[in-house]
This record gives structure tokens, sequence and C-alpha cells, in this order.
């Protein structure tokens, strides 16, 4: 996957679309990019790309205004501020069209990285904020306070939808890279609602070597946690194997794993292949070391139930601090050695 590390924002402008007014606000400057402003966005843009739900996606083969007109600026053939009030424009025609739809601030980024130009679309929805009003009753100061209903993400919040969109080129693997994050809240106006890819984007999303990694550690360790319950040594022979292939090889066969895994028990082999594809995997997984870095960092374990043990990689791997004895009965040891200092939290 492409992780994208060195971010430069040329220029940005930010419009108003809230669902009571008739039309969008749309701005005639650009944002002054002052150190404040320039910090507050780029946090935004960094939480973005290291996001779980930042996806691939391409472009559907139908006509595609938003398409048309971020490439269009993108090969230099228009200007950002024009191109920034289409897609704004866009955007409210869609909220009054669907009418569940949250109001916000579109921020319209032009931005560049180690991978090349990108324009980032980032869909600020308004967050309640609480401030105090001050009134004079009978000459008598009364301060109260009051909800405000037009407050943006702070910088250390995640936002639930915004695109970064590419040139497009042949050798690309995709168009942009999405995040599009449905709300679980049954309350919520936007409950259910996929209008950003499907409507607005006009794309579909496709796996990555992340999501495929993620995917296939996932549904292995859940087929783990269904068939070999009440068998720790068993587990344990299965989530260290899995490990080892995952920090050694570069690609992962999901069948080759199942005969290493379960040599002579072909009911066991097959029903792991299956369960790995039904879960969404591949047979054929790309391995993204960059994830399984940050994945295994810190591992967490859930012991009987009552028992939660920390532990981050080295001293996991490391015997002479950390061993895990298997008994030979489905049960195993757990031993933690040479402790010279704890402390209780």
């Amino acid at each position: 996957m492409e992780y994208i590390n060195e971010i430069t924002i040329n220029e940005a402008i930010v419009h108003i679309l809230d669902n009571n007014s008739e039309e969008a606000i749309l701005n005639e400057y650009r944002l002054d990019l002052n150190e404040e402003i320039y910090t507050f966005l780029n946090k935004h843009i960094q939480k973005c790309f290291k996001d779980e739900e930042l996806k691939y996606a391409v472009f559907n083969k139908e006509r595609n205004i938003i398409k048309d007109i971020s490439q269009e600026f993108l090969y230099g053939e228009s200007d950002l501020l024009e191109v920034s009030k289409e897609l704004a424009s866009q955007m409210f025609l869609l909220m009054r069209s669907k009418g569940n739809i949250s109001s916000c601030d579109l921020l319209i980024i032009s931005i560049s990285t180690e991978y090349g130009p990108l324009l980032g679309i980032l869909k600020m929805d308004y967050i309640k904020n609480y401030v105090h009003t001050v009134d004079f009753v009978d000459n008598k100061i009364g301060i109260n306070i009051i909800p405000q209903y037009t407050g943006l993400p702070a910088s250390g919040q995640r936002l639930q939808k915004c695109a970064f969109i590419k040139p497009i080129k042949e050798e690309n693997n995709f168009d942009l890279m999405v995040i599009d994050k449905q709300t679980k809240n049954k309350n919520s106006e936007e409950y259910g609602s996929n209008y950003f890819i499907t409507n607005y984007l006009g794309c579909s999303v496709i796996d990555n070597e992340r999501d495929m990694t993620k995917s296939f550690v996932q549904a292995a360790e859940k087929w783990t946690r269904t068939n070999l319950k009440e068998n720790a040594e068993a587990q344990e022979v299965v989530r260290s194997a899995i490990k080892k292939k995952l920090r050694e090889e570069e690609k992962v066969d999901v069948k080759d794993v199942a005969e290493e895994l379960f040599e002579g028990k072909t009911e066991t082999k097959q029903n792991f292949v299956e369960f790995i594809k039904e879960q969404g995997g591949v047979e054929n997984v790309a391995i993204d070391k960059e994830w399984i870095e940050k994945k295994f960092k810190r591992i967490r374990l859930k012991i009987d139930k009552d028992i939660d043990l920390y532990i981050n990689e080295e001293a996991y791997g490391d015997n002479s601090r950390f061993e895990i004895i298997r008994n030979g009965d489905g049960t195993i040891n757990m031993t933690i050695k040479h402790v010279s200092n704890y402390i209780e939290k």
C-alpha cells in the first residue's frame, strides 16, 4: 500500500453547505495558510492517511463530473477555486435531493506528496460545542451555557468522509483513496447511507495489500477461536505459525498454510481454506509489511476470560523473559521470567 508520509499543502478553500440554506455559501478566496491553520489542516490530512478505513477506489466507467473536474485541475487545465466551487455545488445538490446528509464545511485542498499531486475533498461535519453567553438582566450579569452546532472537528478527531484523488494514468492501480464511514447510530440522519462513494464520487472500492492482510489475519484468528476452543496448545501452534509466515514471507498462499498446519487432516484443511474465503479473503495474500509491523508491535492476550496481558513483540519472542510451554494435554503454561521490577495500576 502507498503509505504517504511527505505532505505539502499548496492551497485550500472551504465552502459552507448548510441544509438550512437555500444555496451553498461558496467562497471566493483561498484560505490564509498561516502556521495555525496549516497545522490544523495538516493534522487532519495525516490522520486520514493513517486511518485503517482509508480504501483504494477506481472511478466507475459512467460519465462522472467529480472525476472530470478533478482531472482538469490535476493536469493544470483549471483553477482550484473554480474547481472547488463545482465540487461543493455537486455535494449541495446531492444534499438537497437526498435529504439525509448532514450539513458541513467542504474543504478542498491541493496537496503534494512523495507519490505525486493529490486533490483532497474533506467533509467536515459540524459537531456540537458549548459556549457561554453573557446577558444583563436588571443591571445584573447573567451567564448561561448554550449549544452551538457549527463547530468543526478538532484536529484530534477522525473525519467520517474524505477523498484524495490522483491524476489518472494507465499504470495506476487505483484512482483515489477514500474514507466513507457509515454511522452506526440508528437515530442519525445518515444511518445506512453510502451516498459519498456511490452518488457523489461515483467510484468503487477495491482491495489493497493492507486490506487483504488484515482480512486474512482476522479470519485466521476467528477460525482459531471457533474451531480450537478450549485447546490452547493447538491455538498457540496456529497463531505462531501464521505470525512467522507473515513476518518472513512476501506472499502467503492460504492452501499452503493449511497444508503446513494440518498435515494429514484433510477435512480440517478444507474447512480452514473455505472459512478464509467466506470471510472475504483471497487464496494468495500479498503481505503489507508496514501493517504487520504495527499490528504485532504490541500483543494483547486475553487468558481464560479473567487475565489480560499486554506485551511488546521483543519481549514476546524472548524466551529469557517470556515463554510458552506446551503441556501435551491441550493446555499451555505462560511464564514471565526474571522480573526485577513491577508496579500496580
